[in-house]
């Protein structure tokens, strides 16, 4: 049982990490943003390289995080509600991109369902991390 709770909970945090890696990289290099997110007349200035470049280095610290807390799963399975809450953050601000249309909700459909896959996981890896039984055993 303890085996299966701590797949979940490194599957959690292997894949925050990764899509949030692919998300620095994109505040990195625009060229990337482009064509994630389909936007053909996009041409950064200063003061978005600025934002940015103010926003990459703290998504690649969250990659770490979970990475970090990959390596003691259940004493760190609390970083997984607190992850929730910037993936709903991201959610928030690309339904306004889209709202505005900055971007196309048709564009924005991938990443919404990665979003709302990697929420369900995190929810039902913590979840399950709770239980009376595993928290015994930990």
């Amino acid at each position: 049982m303890k085996k299966n709770v701590i797949f979940w909970l490194r599957l959690s945090y292997w894949a925050g990490a990764i899509l949030d890696f692919l998300a620095g990289l994109t505040m990195l290099f625009p060229a990337l943003f482009v064509v994630s997110n389909q936007v053909s007349s996009f041409y950064p200035a200063q003061n978005y390289r600025y934002a940015m470049g103010m926003g990459a280095p703290l998504m690649l610290a969250w990659t770490i995080l979970l990475l970090w807390a990959d390596r003691k799963p259940l004493e760190r399975k609390g970083i997984l509600p607190i992850t929730l809450l910037v993936v709903l953050g991201e959610v928030a601000n690309e339904a306004v991109a889209a709202h505005s249309g900055y971007i196309t909700a048709a564009a924005l459909i991938p990443t919404w369902i990665s979003q709302a896959v990697l929420s369900a996981l995190f929810i039902f890896s913590y979840l399950n991390a709770r239980k009376p039984e595993i928290q015994a055993l930990s």
